[in-house]
């Protein structure tokens, strides 16, 4: 049974860091692309970032490029997403998803049509 888990959310003033976590099981980490996406309220959900070890890729969209930065540990079967210089519009639930066939080598790869989501975790920018 696949399973997505994140964590690391919570309230961080502008110009702070977080680093969100997303433990996967029931699934070998190294074959899928793992996505990281968030929802604010009243927006749809947008990907910011994803990566697929297996093509050594990563791909973020533009407003997070310099600021947030995808990793995983393979060993502990976890994505992470570190995200410094928070601004307020980074304010959103963030999930992450899985997907057996994308590549994280275009803007198509942030699409939202990825098979296994988490539940998200909460990031709140605020002073």
């Amino acid at each position: 049974q696949v399973q997505l888990v994140e964590s690391g959310g919570g309230l961080v003033q502008p110009g702070g860091s977080l680093r969100l976590s997303c433990v996967a099981s029931g699934f070998t980490l190294h074959d899928y692309a793992i996505g990281w996406f968030r929802q604010a309220p009243g927006k749809q959900r947008e990907g910011v970032s994803c990566i697929r070890s297996s093509r050594g890729s990563t791909y973020y969209r533009d407003s997070v490029k310099g600021r947030f930065s995808i990793s995983r540990d393979n060993a502990k079967s976890t994505v992470y997403l570190q995200m410094n210089s928070l601004k307020p519009e980074d304010t959103a639930v963030y999930y992450c998803a899985a997907d057996r066939y994308y590549y994280c080598s275009g803007p198509g790869s942030l699409s939202t049509g990825y098979d296994y989501w988490g539940q998200g975790t909460q990031v709140t920018v605020s002073s």
